[in-house]
């Protein structure tokens, strides 16, 4: 209980920025629709968004050593919240893209000053449970976040407004609290060759990961309002997606800590090609049939990013284990900043069943991929233990390392 008194603060933000942030990628493909943007149109702001978030990654522990954790979380706050309260006063998709690019630096740079002011805090001792705390926080706050499109309206600027005053919420706690600041980390280096060296698989699988999550929930909603769905039952959609993903993340760290994680990845990729097609292929499903195929495909696709991960630190030394860390997120990026607008064009041009069929086909080739490897590379007997990896920014490794290496050789 102190432990989470003494983090009140940071979870209170993350909260509240997840709300504002996590809230306008559903809202801003409504809008779109609404104020009658194209599909590809509105598949570029998803990946606008993912841009930012690269920029903000790289710039965050930049930032932070020259001004301090609370003034940077302020600075990006702000950018986030010019950002939305920018939407209405300018409708153009291009003027709303560069919005998305300041929305996506907001998140990144706001999730690298909590996760290193979290690692500055935690101990051995409290570390397993500070991590908990924090990813039952930050998936509480997407659920969430997703729900609100149910009562906001496209288009309004009151909508967009309401997301701003929340956004601007998360910066009280942070800045308010009388804990004091941590020093600043070294920022980690960006090698994004060491991902391809230690692991090609994990490097290709975290960019079908990326493919997966952000096609979906960037572009989801364009594929609901197009079969059908009224606007509470899209939240929905959204946030089965989450929840599916949430509830798998116990069983998959299982099984990838019990077997050959190279054999489970291909496993959730079968899956997850197994809800693509029944959703692609099946033209009147009833919304609950939906939600149902979404929660599935939540289950299947979204441990991947974790398990490529487990895989790719097993043959990670302890010292580059912060480094590849970011190498990952690095391609995790580069995958979400091209998928939501490949997506939305492939809807526009072929029709929405288009989505989960480039889906399916990701997956079809991380299968082909992974029995590659496998010939190539002999399966380990002694692992890292398997972690949840939030994809939240370059500094997660600082979190994550002990944690691997706590159940290194098991």
């Amino acid at each position: 209980m102190r432990m989470l008194i003494s983090f009140a603060a940071l979870f209170l933000s993350v909260v509240l920025m997840q709300l504002s942030t996590g809230g306008v990628a559903p809202l801003d493909a409504l809008s779109g629709i609404t104020l009658d943007f194209s599909t590809q149109q509105i598949g570029f702001l998803g990946s606008a968004h993912f841009f930012g978030f690269f920029i903000g990654c790289w710039w965050a522990p930049r930032l932070m050593g020259s001004v301090g954790h609370s003034r940077a979380f302020a600075a990006f706050t702000a950018a986030g919240a010019i950002g939305l309260i920018s939407h209405m006063l300018v409708v153009d998709p291009i003027a709303w893209a560069v919005m998305r690019v300041a929305s996506g630096i907001c998140v990144a740079g706001c999730y690298t000053i909590i996760e290193a002011w979290l690692q500055a805090k935690v101990t051995n001792e409290t570390r397993g449970r500070a991590m908990g705390t924090y990813r039952i926080v930050d998936m509480a706050g997407q659920l969430v976040a997703q729900s609100l499109i149910s009562v906001l309206e496209p288009a309004s600027y009151v909508s967009y407004n309401i997301l701003a005053i929340i956004c601007c919420a998360s910066l009280l706690p942070l800045t308010l609290t009388t804990v004091r600041q941590p020093e600043t980390p070294a920022a980690p280096r960006l090698r994004p060759k060491l991902g391809l060296e230690i692991s090609p698989l994990a490097t290709a699988a975290v960019v079908v990961a990326a493919l997966s999550s952000a096609t979906f929930r960037m572009v989801g909603p364009l594929y609901g309002e197009q079969v059908g769905l009224r606007l509470d039952q899209i939240a929905w959609f959204l946030s089965a997606f989450i929840l599916g993903g949430a509830l798998a993340q116990y069983p998959a760290g299982w099984l990838a800590d019990k077997f050959d994680r190279r054999k489970v990845m291909i496993w959730l990729s079968v899956a997850a090609i197994l809800c693509c097609v029944i959703t692609a292929l099946v033209d009147t499903m009833h919304p609950t049939g939906v939600l149902l195929t979404a929660f599935f495909f939540g289950a299947t696709s979204f441990p991947i990013y974790s398990v490529a991960a487990a895989h790719a630190n097993d043959f990670a030394t302890s010292e580059q284990r912060v480094e590849l860390s970011a190498a990952l997120m690095f391609y995790f990026a580069i995958g979400a900043i091209a998928a939501p607008f490949v997506a939305s064009s492939l809807i526009e041009w072929y029709g929405p069943q288009a989505m989960f069929l480039m889906i399916a086909s990701a997956h079809g080739i991380l299968i082909f991929f992974s029995m590659l490897r496998m010939l190539a590379r002999p399966t380990l007997v002694l692992r890292t233990r398997y972690v949840w990896a939030p994809r939240t920014s370059f500094t997660i490794g600082r979190l994550t390392k002990t944690d691997r290496e706590a159940g290194e050789g098991q």
